[in-house]
């Protein structure tokens, strides 16, 4: 019963607007290390907590969270496109479990997933289709959001049903750090962008998702040359986070609104949740010990851009 935990960042950027070649050649280094330790545990099965970026999901129904017991990868910036390899009979035990222990799941059969579910899967599986994967959402971008308190009892209680499985479980948790992107609200838009986040965006037409990719592209560009063009990145209060993390606090982020948290931090970061439910999972397991902690603030992929690595204190642990 071994669990191993992989937690980054993710950006559509990647490949359009980038930092200098060291700065890439860092993370490359980093993103290399991280997968190196995964390939060593081996694992059986992926769990993958990540958010959405009005691709799969929209104000038609938005859950806090949501297991895909069926995805598929959309594709969006040049990400990987295709179906995730999701093993039914365990999502749907899954999707039971967190029913009977108190957690209001959502499931779908049919979710549609961007870059903040494939890129994790590429950069360190090497494609979505490596292993069986549990894909879950949570929401980080549409009010009103999950708080703090609640995504990690979501992630405490997915993790007591991974203990059940007798299986060496991965479990990923992608988005964050602080960022605050051109991404729509839902009070502030037009009549066009309000149907779109109703539930048509869904299925875009190639130019409107042209358009869109190439907003992003200049608000990076421009965020560049004057930092105040968009909310600021935090590493401060970053590295605060990922310290919470490794000492683990989690249970003081509750106190933490998510006011608060975009006020601090940009409304973006939300997407730390991810990494909050990853972290509960684990702890699931038992004692854990952190390692291959980065961090590094990227204006030009509007992120504080972090990745950090964890697994259960057993025979793993002690192999290494």
């Amino acid at each position: 019963m071994n669990a191993y935990l992989h937690c980054l960042s993710h950006t559509p950027l990647v490949g359009y607007v980038d930092p200098a070649q060291s700065v890439l050649d860092e993370v490359d280094g980093v993103v290399a290390a991280a997968r190196e330790r995964i390939a060593a545990f081996d694992p059986e099965l992926v769990v993958l907590f990540a958010p959405d970026h009005y691709n799969g999901f929209f104000y038609d129904v938005m859950p806090p969270f949501c297991l895909g017991v069926g995805a598929t990868a959309i594709g969006d910036f040049s990400s990987a496109a295709g179906e995730l390899p999701v093993p039914t009979d365990i999502a749907e035990a899954c999707a039971h479990y967190t029913m009977k222990n108190g957690i209001d799941l959502a499931v779908s059969y049919c979710m549609q997933v961007d870059h903040g579910f494939a890129q994790p899967l590429e950069f360190l599986l090497g494609g979505l289709d490596t292993l069986p994967v549990l894909p879950i959402f949570i929401n980080g971008v549409a009010t009103p959001l999950p708080g703090f308190q609640r995504t990690r009892m979501m992630g405490e209680v997915v993790g007591r049903f991974l203990t059940t499985l007798n299986k060496r479980v991965l479990i990923l948790g992608s988005g964050g750090l602080s960022h605050q992107p051109p991404v729509p609200e839902l009070a502030k838009v037009d009549a066009h962008m309000r149907d779109r986040l109703l539930g048509s965006g869904k299925h875009l037409p190639p130019d409107e998702r042209e358009l869109r990719q190439r907003r992003v592209i200049e608000a990076a560009e421009k965020f560049i040359e004057d930092q105040k063009s968009l909310h600021p990145l935090n590493p401060v209060w970053d590295n605060q986070f990922m310290t919470l993390l490794e000492q683990k606090r989690l249970g003081e982020l509750d106190a933490v609104s998510n006011e608060e948290l975009s006020a601090i931090a940009g409304k973006s970061t939300h997407e730390i949740k991810t990494w909050v439910a990853a972290f509960a999972a684990l702890s699931a397991f038992g004692d854990y010990r952190t390692e291959g902690r980065y961090y590094r603030p990227i204006p030009e992929w509007i992120a504080g851009f972090g990745s950090l690595s964890a697994h259960s204190q057993n025979e793993f642990a002690g192999e290494k």
